[in-house]
């Protein structure tokens, strides 16, 4: 079996599955992708829990708030500053683009609609692969700071560079929806109960036969 899949499957076995991304709507997935940037996702649930309960958890309603009362609902989420205005731009050009139709908008094909996200403040290209694969459906491999950690560690690529390392995927794992979803959650729940940046717990882990990583560490 190739590795990557390999370790998708030993992860899956370990872990089982992960649920993620643990929206209601597309648009919810849009809204928590946004705010995600440099924070928790404890405190992007929270954020998203207050614009629902203030009405504001709507394309429409979010376009037309004033920026300072989305601020108030979303402050937890961190950057404070910048997220509420490129939350607000970004609604304003679904209505613009598609009459917030997002049906309309993911169904161009994936190298226009992520040209398009990228086009859009503060979206850069994790931002907007984790839009296309959780809200819009289009089978895109997901990379983070999670699994560039764990990928190296184990082998997989010597990369640091997004794009090789999404084509890396994307030419070893079958391009599916639920499996690039599944992956990807999986790589960050591994990061974070043992895969981590310091003291990792190697003797726990369900791939480290395929670890360089931990066995350089035994030494």
């Amino acid at each position: 079996m190739d590795r990557a899949r390999h370790v998708y499957q030993r992860l899956l076995g370990h872990y089982g599955p992960q649920h993620w991304w643990p929206a209601e709507t597309a648009f919810e997935a849009i809204v928590g992708a946004l705010l995600m940037q440099q924070t928790s996702w404890r405190n992007v649930e929270v954020a998203i829990r207050n614009l629902r309960r203030a009405g504001l958890l709507d394309v429409r309603a979010l376009a037309e708030a004033p920026v300072p009362v989305i601020r108030r609902h979303v402050r937890i989420a961190g950057l404070y500053r910048t997220k509420p205005a490129r939350v607000r731009a970004f609604c304003r050009h679904l209505l613009d683009r598609c009459d917030g139709d997002l049906a309309r908008y993911f169904g161009r094909p994936t190298d226009v609609v992520r040209a398009d996200l990228l086009a859009q403040d503060g979206v850069g290209p994790e931002t907007a692969d984790s839009i296309l694969l959780y809200a819009g459906g289009h089978p895109v491999f997901v990379v983070d700071a999670y699994t560039e950690r764990i990928g190296t560690r184990i082998g997989l690529f010597r990369t640091r560079e997004y794009r090789a390392i999404q084509n890396f995927f994307e030419q070893h794992v079958p391009r599916e929806l639920a499996t690039y979803q599944e992956y990807h959650a999986l790589l960050v729940r591994h990061a974070k109960t043992l895969c981590r940046r310091t003291n990792p717990v190697c003797e726990e882990c369900p791939i480290r036969s395929l670890c360089d990583f931990g066995r350089r560490r035994k030494r």
